[in-house]
């Protein structure tokens, strides 16, 4: 419920504060004298767009505060708790305006988006204004307006949240088809690829090792050769070298009592000695091994070339890559037997989603016609009241394929003058019409969505006398359970106030600036006698001013 509105340097508003009553305010005052700049700066904490031109004074910025009572409100705490906003039994949403045009939104002292305060405010409040009756010719409106009525809300998001499911699941089987018809197409190539790369059966570096081998077999004449020169020379010439070293250690060992150094030559001699001895026994035992193996070679030149037309066939340079290809052919292969499994699965999976898609949506469609009649029957009651005795509504349903909504194209027709025939609505209803349709309507649904504060904005343009007593009347009758907040012309509605506010122009210091105040009982009987009779109301206006008030 808003308790209170608070509005200061808003177009020609110098500042005001509004304490609303929890049942039905009504709003009233002469065509121009800010009635609806007070809805501008409402909008303003509702969400709407700032505009810099509203401005009064430029050299200070201009804020807008509204405040709400929501005790034991679920859906707000909920809000604030999913927005990380500190919960409390007064909400606050203020929006503050700079003169250079920045803009900003509160919750609670919160810093907020746009976006949220939108989404919190259309918890908070239901705005009708005149160019609202537009929604009512929109056929997602009616839908929601029987959805609401039928108690669906539930119902449905459980649908949409399974719709979305088989949708999602309908595109991953979609691309598992298409999968499975590209793997046809590339299966028979991957699969001789694959074959090949098989049959080669290469090793980790193989071919990288082959071309090392095949170098030293090539070669390995010539190295036999050097081998067993450097063998002959150390250990099997006429002064083999091992030999001579030996001699070399005799000959010193006769002198190293003569000199003490000698002793360290002769050890680096026997470690020379023993190294090169070695050395022999080495090049002798790789001698032997070396030989040149034409049949190696042979199989050896083989392998590289299947090899190296491979390499230029899957334009790579190692063995490694060849490798890397043959595994990845060998995935491809293996999700071809493993598509149609997959397919299978899913395809299950698609049934079973339809078939539960089918069947909330069944549901919804069976409350939806279950409701209708009785929405018929209320709203051309309602209709009746408010001063169209000759209008009727008919909801009709057709059944189409399921969408977000389900299997239900909902419309609703109209018949103004008993007719007999029924054309949609925003083929036959005026605006006068469509103003008392909305608000038998919404009346209607006030009593299915807790909505706590509702507020019309010259929701009785097109009608007066009997028909605007009648349209006081459901607004009284709403503002039993919830707060209504009404901007009117209508003397009638405006005598069946809880607390009348009158918006006026005053001129202070040459400057003309809007105001507001509660009028008592005694002002309120003058303020709606003017509204009956003119600017000095007879006593007949007096005494039906009276009677209004009751």
């Amino acid at each position: 419920m808003l308790t209170k509105l608070h509005i200061q340097n808003y177009a020609i508003i110098d500042e005001i504060e509004i304490n609303f009553s929890s049942a039905l305010n009504i709003i009233t005052g002469e065509t121009g004298a800010g009635k609806s700049i007070l809805m501008g700066a409402l909008n303003l904490i509702l969400g709407e767009r700032a505009d810099t031109s509203a401005l009064l004074n430029t050299n200070k910025k201009c804020f807008v505060e509204g405040f709400f009572d929501v005790q034991n409100n679920i859906s707000i705490k909920k809000f604030l708790k999913e927005n990380d906003i500190e919960e409390a039994d007064e909400l606050i949403l203020r929006r503050e305006i700079a003169a250079t045009g920045k803009s900003r939104a509160f919750i609670n002292d919160t810093p907020t988006t746009l976006q949220q305060l939108k989404q919190l405010a259309s918890i908070l409040v239901d705005l009708h204004q005149q160019f609202d009756t537009l929604e009512l010719r929109n056929n997602n409106f009616q839908r929601e307006v029987l959805d609401a009525l039928a108690n669906n809300f539930t119902t449905l998001a459980h649908y949409q949240t399974v719709f979305y499911q088989w949708q999602q699941a309908k595109e991953v089987l979609e691309k598992l088809m298409q999968q499975k018809a590209d793997f046809n197409k590339e299966a028979d190539y991957n699969r001789f690829l694959f074959d090949e790369l098989n049959e080669a059966n290469f090793k980790e570096n193989e071919l990288e090792n082959l071309e090392v081998e095949l170098q030293l077999l090539n070669n390995s004449e010539g190295i036999k050769n050097t081998l067993s020169k450097i063998y002959f020379d150390l250990k099997e010439s006429e002064t083999p070298v091992v030999q001579t070293i030996k001699q070399l250690i005799q000959q010193l060992n006769n002198y190293t009592n003569f000199h003490s150094k000698l002793f360290s030559i002769i050890e680096r001699l026997q470690s020379t000695q023993i190294e090169l001895q070695d050395i022999a026994e080495e090049t002798e035992r790789l001698n032997n091994e070396m030989g040149f193996d034409e049949t190696r070679i042979e199989y050896i030149n083989e392998r590289l070339n299947i090899g190296y037309k491979l390499l230029k066939k899957h334009s790579v340079k190692t063995t490694e890559e060849l490798l890397q290809i043959h595994q990845s052919l060998e995935k491809k292969l293996q999700a071809v037997l493993q598509i149609d499994e997959d397919i299978s699965t899913k395809e299950k999976e698609v049934a079973s989603l339809l078939q539960s898609t089918e069947s909330i949506a069944n549901s919804l469609s069976k409350a939806r016609h279950t409701i209708v009649n009785d929405i018929e029957n209320k709203v051309n009651k309602l209709l009746f009241q408010v001063g169209m005795p000759n209008a009727k509504l008919k909801v009709v349903i057709q059944n189409v394929s399921l969408n977000n909504f389900g299997k239900d194209a909902i419309e609703f027709l109209f018949d103004a003058n008993k007719s007999g025939r029924f054309e949609p609505i925003y083929k036959v209803a005026s605006g006068g019409e469509l103003s008392r349709l909305m608000l038998c309507i919404k009346s209607l649904v006030a009593e299915s969505i807790d909505l706590s504060t509702m507020i019309f904005d010259e929701i009785d343009i097109g009608i007066s006398g009997e028909a605007a007593k009648q349209v006081g009347i459901i607004m009284k009758q709403l503002a039993n359970n919830r707060q209504i907040i009404s901007i009117t012309h209508q003397p009638q509605i405006a005598g069946k106030a809880n607390a009348h506010f009158f918006v006026y122009k005053e001129s202070i210091n040459n400057n003309v600036k809007t105001n507001i105040k509660l009028l008592s009982k005694d002002e309120r009987i003058i303020t709606i006698a003017k509204m009956l009779g003119g600017e000095n109301p007879s006593a007949a206006a007096i005494a039906s001013a009276k009677e209004m008030i009751g």
